[in-house]
């Protein structure tokens, strides 16, 4: 028999049974609680969700900002062994209706800026039980709504469902670049494996650190930013229910003081073109980047500019976080660092045999935080999930000191020449250029049907480059089989919500960008 194991008794009962209850848990425009508040918050609403019905396993989608109320329900539900899925506040009514059947959601918590996108999908959601939402949130179903304000209000019950590590903890849905998203469904028990590796062996938090992250707490690298990894050491995480925008985010940090600062590529070269004073970060002492490579040059502008060292990493839905970084004083610019202890990696060929260093396969992983399967999806899970291992699908290689460095997406490579092409090394040498701030490269197929590599770029405030210039650029620092064929000039590159480049999408568009484009290249 198992040990009993409560994600929610790990983060919040610890501190109380550590004596951290007048420390400050949660801060930001939207108020704050210590430790011992929240903890009083959290045991008074899981009493109100056991009185309203909320069963053990039953799923409570989060349809919230960052903010106190996003925590209280989240680990309310964990408490009493209920399910709770984060979705992302971006999504529109027939998406949000379509994760509701999906998940068979009985309840819905919904932020106050949300609910008029909650109303509309709440009708095709027929397993629906009712609404969790503040006392300024109305609706026009018949649905009972729960006042948040009201749960909190019940006699505190400090009783946690008698759950084990290995009992179901809570979904988190894949932003879906490619294909339907996918519910990744994590155990109790990885939120003490995440904390216990990345959080304190590499990014080394403590109980002093205050925790800012771009990213929502809606993904899984938003979770751990801004509520897993200071929960579980008594530290402070700085809650901005606002989309994140560079501004915003420094004001942020100087007024709450950020010690740690998470957030993706994109934002940090918006940080960049947003032209914010070197200043900005003064009581950050480190950032942590993911979502996608990190390309060296923006690396080394980035901190140049801030004075804040920055370390690249790759996590995942299906891996709750990071597995794979730089570490404080081992940072190599350009690479994802070595595994995070705790994960074993390795690189396959597409025969399933294990790669050389220096020869390039898909990247697999292994270690506990690992999901047990996506929600009523088997094939994808048989195709992901391999045993203890698995499959990223990302493209990596590994040098003899054991750093990895990725090649791109498997699917996001491509063929110049009858030679394969990783789309990142191409971007790197486009961002060295002091004019290129952002840069994606997408396989374009020409007149005669060949794939050719073409790059969209987003240049610097007050620069000017042609596309011509970047392309002999290219050919200084590149083979000549690697130079993009096409230099085609944007304001903004399309990401996801996670801030990842949509390649899908530009690859769909280029070919007939190239042919409309005025300002195109082509090397002959």
């Amino acid at each position: 028999m198992s040990e009993p194991f409560n994600a929610c008794r790990y983060l919040l009962d610890g501190r109380i049974d550590h004596g951290d209850g007048a420390r400050l848990a949660l801060t930001g425009p939207s108020g704050e609680f210590t430790y011992a508040e929240l903890h009083d918050r959290v045991c008074r609403t899981a009493t109100g969700l056991r009185a309203i019905g909320l069963r053990p396993e039953q799923r409570v989608m989060l349809f919230m900002a960052d903010s106190p109320d996003f925590v209280t329900v989240f680990l309310a539900a964990l408490r009493v062994g209920a399910i709770p899925v984060p979705v992302s506040t971006m999504l529109h009514a027939g998406d949000l209706a379509e994760l509701l059947r999906d998940a068979r959601a009985a309840f819905l918590a919904v932020g106050s800026s949300y609910a008029a996108v909650a109303d509309k999908a709440v009708p095709d959601a027929p397993e629906l039980r009712g609404l969790l939402a503040g006392a300024d949130v109305t609706f026009t179903g018949s649905l009972p709504v729960h006042r948040l304000r009201e749960l909190a209000a019940a006699a505190p019950d400090t009783d946690v469902y008698a759950t084990t590590a290995d009992s179901p903890g809570f979904w988190l849905y894949t932003s879906g670049t490619t294909g339907s998203p996918k519910a990744a469904m994590h155990r109790h028990g990885a939120v003490a494996e995440v904390c216990e590796t990345y959080a304190t062996r590499v990014l080394g938090i403590r109980a002093g650190d205050r925790c800012l992250s771009a990213a929502k707490a809606f993904f899984a690298y938003g979770l751990g930013n801004s509520v897993l990894f200071p929960l579980a050491v008594g530290a402070t995480t700085v809650l901005e229910p606002e989309p994140a925008r560079p501004e915003l985010l420094a004001a942020r940090a100087r007024e709450f003081g950020a010690t740690l600062f998470f957030a993706g590529p994109t934002f940090f070269a918006n940080m960049l073109r947003a032209d914010l004073p070197g200043d900005s970060l003064t009581d950050v002492r480190l950032a942590a980047s993911a979502g996608e490579p990190l390309p060296a040059a923006l690396q080394h502008r980035w901190s140049e500019r801030f004075g804040v060292d920055i370390i690249d990493g790759i996590g995942m839905t299906e891996t709750l976080h990071i597995f794979l970084s730089n570490a404080p004083g081992a940072i190599r610019p350009g690479t994802t660092g070595r595994p995070v202890p705790g994960y074993e990696l390795r690189v396959l060929d597409e025969e399933d045999r294990e790669t050389p260093a220096g020869t390039p396969g898909t990247l697999h992983v292994r270690g506990r935080s690992v999901a047990t399967g996506y929600w009523s999806r088997y094939d994808d899970s048989r195709q992901v999930f391999r045993g203890e291992w698995l499959r990223t699908g990302d493209t990596y290689v590994r040098d003899g000191d054991g750093y990895f460095t990725c090649l791109g997406r498997t699917g996001d490579m491509l063929k110049a020449g009858g030679i394969w092409v990783s789309p990142a090394e191409v971007e790197a040498r486009l961002l060295e250029h002091p004019a290129v701030a952002q840069a994606a490269v997408v396989a374009a197929t020409d007149t005669d049907g060949l794939e050719k590599p073409v790059a969209y770029v987003v240049t610097s405030p007050g620069q000017d480059v042609t596309a011509g210039a970047l392309i002999a650029y290219c050919r200084t620092g590149l083979p000549s089989f690697k130079r993009p064929r096409h230099v085609l000039f944007t304001e903004a590159l399309p990401t996801t919500a996670t801030g990842k480049i949509r390649r899908v999408e530009l690859r769909a568009r280029a070919a007939d960008d190239v042919t409309a484009s005025r300002e195109q290249y082509e090397e002959t």
